[in-house]
């Protein structure tokens, strides 16, 4: 997904670029409140990383995912702001005390699992119609099958195949999420 945001994005599209503003801006906002302590600093931060997504959006070239290097600009911009000169020692003592690996992790770890979920939720939305419903209302809306194949009018080996079906077209498409997953460590 992030990538065709990201493909419309340099092609110049205002509505790429608002809904990256709609699905990043808070996780965006809290990873710099975290590393500022100051609402109106990480603000600040948040507004001039999305200005500098849309103003050198046709050279952005990336090596990973759009959310990695959203959180990126967020450690610049937040070292930068503090190397400016403009801020007093105790903030020099916050940040060393914010930028710790844990809060760090943390930030890093609600930004990646945004983006599996999107990722996951756009698999799903690749699946054949009838197999998306039944996937939905099994592991979504947490229905039995017995209650799935009353709502579809359906045998319950039908609505087990489905399942099983739709797990293996995700499964085949989602396989280099594990690989990620695992050489980021989340696993």
């Amino acid at each position: 997904m992030s990538e065709t945001l990201l493909s419309s994005l340099q092609r110049g599209s205002h509505q790429a670029m608002e809904q990256i503003y709609q699905v990043y801006w808070a996780d965006i906002f809290d990873a710099a409140l975290k590393k500022t302590g100051d609402e109106a600093i990480a603000q600040d931060i948040t507004q001039e990383i999305f200005i500098s997504l849309w103003e050198n959006c046709k050279t952005i070239n990336l090596s990973g995912t759009l959310g990695a290097y959203l959180y990126g600009a967020v450690k610049y911009k937040v070292i930068n702001y503090f190397r400016s000169g403009s801020i007093k020692e105790q903030h020099q003592t916050a940040l060393t005390a914010l930028m710790d690996e844990q809060h760090t992790a943390a930030a890093d770890d609600k930004l990646i699992l945004r983006e599996l979920h999107l990722e996951v939720d756009a698999a799903i939305a690749l699946l054949p119609e009838k197999m998306q419903m039944v996937f939905t209302m099994s592991r979504k809306q947490e229905k039995s099958m017995k209650e799935i194949a009353a709502e579809l009018d359906v045998s319950v080996q039908t609505v087990k195949n489905q399942i099983s079906a739709a797990l293996k077209l995700l499964k085949k498409s989602l396989s280099y999420i594990l690989l990620m997953a695992v050489l980021i460590g989340l696993t």
